[in-house]
């Protein structure tokens, strides 16, 4: 009798060991790239109620766990949903509703999509995005003459790649009162011998934005899925949205809690005291979905428009030396509120000047090491005395590195042989704290985050130009790149302990890929295909 207990004891341990752990979900037969602190590999991972339970060789995860949905990848590789650290989501799908001006070759062929583009769509404003006077061959600003030709009663009101600079037409003009005596401070009314040439610098534009008709909620929630679509398509699971106000935040949030958008979004509303005193009311915003702690500020404009501040004149246009959006008074006393009330500052900076003055505004504000991340988003021209701050006052460098294969065909015209050399630095600005997060700063760019690995690792464009790369010494090694566009930029975000590593515990955001951009050569990079797109462990995009 015994030995029969010690036999039925035994047999009972055996099953019970056999037993599987129940979970939703079992990816196995990859290469899974964790982006844990070792960046070790795995084969296989078990996903329960959104998140990682565990990963593991194939053998430890089927034979500890069991799924009704098993996915068998094929040896595909399976990197962490990525993240864009900064890129304007909203902005990408109001986007999508105008004519795209992109990558056009001239001020002519801009027109001819401009008159298409206006013959489809025949009622309200007609807004385009996207033109840029460097791909033309006399890189000189348009003006509106042709414009009001063409749409004579009809308002016209289009952006350049950039976001800093507008031209519009005469109707446009008048509604918003714009005459030749007409200033703003941090922006330019264009005026040539006289006439409004139409163009639009920085804050000037803003004169005419007012104007233009704001978006219903459904036409909100129509540009908010426009933009989740194209998003989870090209891989990313979350994105940093710069610059919103408060009203958009709470279409997401009832979007999100009907769940009608899966995409995770962290916003950072826009600077003005009404969006201040909105969150203050609600206090820092925070779910699997959304976040909403920090605000974003534009220091001055852009290199392409000469509208950011230099320490030193322009190289090609020595009577300019850019400007400041706001007076240096307005960044001091934001810096001060936002530190006294717990919120995150992130503020747009492009020319050495900017830089400068913001890092001191930063500095005078944190004292010293801190974790409160606040931010400098493009630095993009730093004079190297500068770049110490970042490490001095726990900065955290926001880059995109596409613009430096964007920009690098005429960076060196607007700054010169020697100050080109500070510029899209991003090796020097990572070893400052040992991180720098990543973006894409989408339309201004191209939404795809593999262009931005590519431009990050490689340094060159899709044509494999220049040669030797774009100021090489500065290119992110891959795991360097990997880590920026996911556990960096959620660290960036205060988002690091739930998200950017696949890791037990984490939201099963995650991508499978038809290449291994970790190891395949760097000129078949941009043809890899984001097979599969999964937030929270459903799969929200597929193509297989």
């Amino acid at each position: 009798m015994k030995r029969i207990l010690i036999l039925l004891t035994l047999l009972l341990l055996t099953s019970c060991g056999l037993q599987k752990s129940p979970v939703d979900f079992i990816v196995y037969n990859a290469t899974i790239y964790t982006v844990d602190s070792t960046f070790s590999t795995a084969e296989a991972m078990a996903i329960k109620r959104g998140r990682i339970v565990r990963t593991g060789s194939n053998e430890q995860i089927r034979g500890a766990f069991k799924a009704d949905s098993i996915y068998n990848a094929q040896n595909r590789t399976i990197f962490p949903g990525f993240i864009d650290a900064h890129a304007h989501f909203y902005g990408y799908g109001t986007n999508l509703q105008s004519a795209d001006l992109k990558g056009l070759k001239s001020w002519e062929a801009t027109l001819e999509v401009l008159k298409k583009f206006g013959s489809r769509n025949t009622d309200g404003w007609l807004i385009g995005r996207g033109w840029d006077q460097n791909l033309w061959i006399d890189k000189e600003f348009p003006n509106k003459e042709q414009l009001d030709i063409l749409f004579p009663e009809r308002p016209v009101y289009i952006t350049r790649v950039d976001g800093h600079a507008a031209l519009v037409n005469q109707k446009a003009l008048d509604l918003a009162g714009i005459s030749q005596q007409t200033s703003v401070q941090g922006g330019t009314v264009g005026v040539i011998n006289g006439v409004l040439s139409g163009i639009l610098i920085d804050n000037a534009m803003g004169l005419v934005e007012s104007k233009i008709p704001a978006a219903d909620r459904s036409q909100m929630e129509r540009i908010l899925r426009d933009a989740e679509k194209y998003s989870i398509r090209e891989g990313l699971t979350s994105v940093v949205d710069a610059g919103l106000d408060y009203p958009i935040v709470e279409v997401i949030q009832g979007m999100h809690e009907k769940g009608d958008l899966k995409i995770r979004l962290n916003v950072m509303l826009s600077d003005n005291m009404r969006n201040v005193e909105w969150l203050s009311e609600k206090g820092i915003i925070k779910t699997d979905r959304l976040q909403v702690r920090g605000f974003k500020f534009y220091g001055d404009g852009a290199l392409g428009s000469r509208g950011a501040c230099l320490l030193r004149p322009y190289s090609d246009k020595p009577e300019e030396s850019g400007f400041l959006l706001s007076d240096i008074v307005h960044f001091e006393k934001m810096a001060k509120l936002l530190s006294e009330r717990g919120f995150q500052m992130n503020t747009h900076a492009i020319g050495d000047s900017t830089n400068r003055a913001i890092l001191e505004v930063y500095a005078n504000v944190l004292k010293g090491k801190n974790d409160l991340r606040w931010r400098i988003e493009h630095a993009q021209v730093v004079e190297p005395s500068d770049i110490r701050y970042f490490k001095e006052y726990s900065i955290i460098p926001s880059v995109q590195p596409t613009h430096a294969t964007s920009d690098m065909y005429w960076a060196e015209d607007r700054l010169g042989p020697e100050r080109i050399k500070n510029a899209y630095a991003y090796k020097n600005l990572l070893d400052q704290n040992g991180l720098i997060a990543l973006g894409t700063d989408f339309p201004v760019e191209e939404i795809s985050p593999l262009r931005t690995y590519y431009a990050a690792v490689v340094r060159k464009d899709a044509k494999g130009y220049p040669q030797e790369g774009f100021q090489s010494e500065n290119a992110l090694s891959r795991e360097q790149a990997i880590r920026g566009m996911t556990i960096w930029a959620a660290f960036a975000s205060f988002e690091e302990n739930e998200k950017g590593s696949l890791e037990k515990g984490k939201l099963a955001d995650f991508i499978i890929l038809d290449n291994d951009i970790f190891t395949q050569e760097q000129s078949s990079i941009l043809n890899t295909r984001i097979l599969r797109t999964y937030i929270g462990g459903q799969r929200v995009h597929s193509i297989e």
